[in-house]
């Protein structure tokens, strides 16, 4: 047997037993997206976590399922971050001047901390204040899933900020553009506001498109730039954590390689020489990446933990919302 039939043989005796789990992953992923086709409004992420709990709280979930899960839930979801970085262009977020920058910073930075006090106040877990506010802050589901990966909560925390973030900006995403008329918001303001405070970024596109092709431009310009923001929140969670290890623990790399993964994806793009179709695609593969992660992490949520912390996490989502909305309001009529 030549080495290549035996490395070939290895390579399939060690992706066997992930098999079973992958297959019932494909599955989930279908039935998400085929949900998301049928109602665009709901996120396949959100449907995907959902199908997760479900499973697993009704005894589904099979012992040779464990190995395919495990793997979906940490190299399919880093695969998915790092193809986020595609999404962003350098030039773009320069574009937008030191106005445009500051109105992202400051939001970011207000709603990340505002919403860890109003989590300690409301008596609401240390991680999965620190999820809900980096989902509410930056980009949703896809920071809830990059920042799990580097602190310690579980998959309770997960699936509860995904819902959350879900949930929230739904309702952020119909209110806008209401309450942008209401304000008497020019449209460049619009959709400086709707790209700095909505939470995801299919939300932020029907929050803008809904005011006109002007106010989607710059929602989903100002959107990515909050994107952008999600590496350096990573890093410096992941060195806080670290710092804090003891002594004698293995301490978490300094610079997680899916954060780097995700600053070349982001600098391959800013080169301009990704065709548009690549784009697409590998935008395709992305949601279905995460998609994929986030069912993995449902199928270890526990109804019952979930429902002992619900109405807490609920103050805190609409706290952080409103915080976000109200930040990202005031520092657009001042800055712009």
């Amino acid at each position: 047997m030549t080495g290549r039939a035996v490395a070939e043989g290895r390579a399939l005796s060690s992706a066997r037993p992930l098999l079973p789990g992958l297959a019932v992953v494909a599955a989930a992923v279908v039935a998400a997206m085929s949900v998301t086709a049928l109602l665009p409004t709901v996120s396949s992420l959100l449907v995907a976590v959902a199908l997760g709990a479900i499973i697993a709280n009704c005894g589904a979930l099979r012992a040779g399922m464990r190995p395919g899960l495990a793997f979906t839930q940490r190299r399919v979801l880093r695969f998915g971050i790092v193809l986020l970085g595609l999404q962003l262009a350098v030039g773009d977020i320069i574009g937008l001047g030191a106005s445009g920058i500051g109105i992202v910073v400051i939001t970011v930075v207000l709603t990340f901390l505002g919403s860890l006090l109003l989590g300690r106040l409301l008596d609401v877990g240390r991680d999965l204040s620190v999820l809900v506010a980096s989902g509410f802050s930056i980009c949703g589901a896809a920071a809830v899933a990059a920042v799990q990966g580097v602190t310690d909560s579980d998959e309770e925390d997960v699936a509860l900020a995904v819902a959350l973030v879900t949930v929230y900006g739904t309702l952020a995403m119909v209110a806008f553009p209401a309450l942008g008329i209401a304000l008497r918001l020019s449209t460049e303001e619009y959709g400086a506001w709707a790209g700095a405070a909505v939470h995801e970024v299919a939300q932020v596109v029907v929050a803008g498109s809904a005011v006109g092709s002007t106010a989607l431009a710059v929602a989903v310009v100002v959107k990515l730039s909050r994107v952008a923001l999600l590496a350096p929140l990573v890093l410096g969670l992941g060195l806080f954590r670290r710092c804090r290890a003891a002594p004698n623990a293995g301490r978490p790399p300094l610079v997680p390689l899916f954060v780097v993964g995700f600053l070349l994806s982001a600098g391959l793009r800013s080169t301009g020489l990704v065709p548009d179709a690549a784009l697409d695609v590998a935008a395709t593969v992305q949601r279905l990446a995460l998609t994929a992660a986030l069912f993995a992490l449902g199928t270890g949520v526990r109804l019952t933990v979930l429902l002992g912390t619900g109405r807490r996490a609920m103050l805190l989502g609409a706290g952080s919302t409103l915080l976000a909305g109200g930040t990202a309001l005031i520092a657009v009529l001042v800055l712009l």
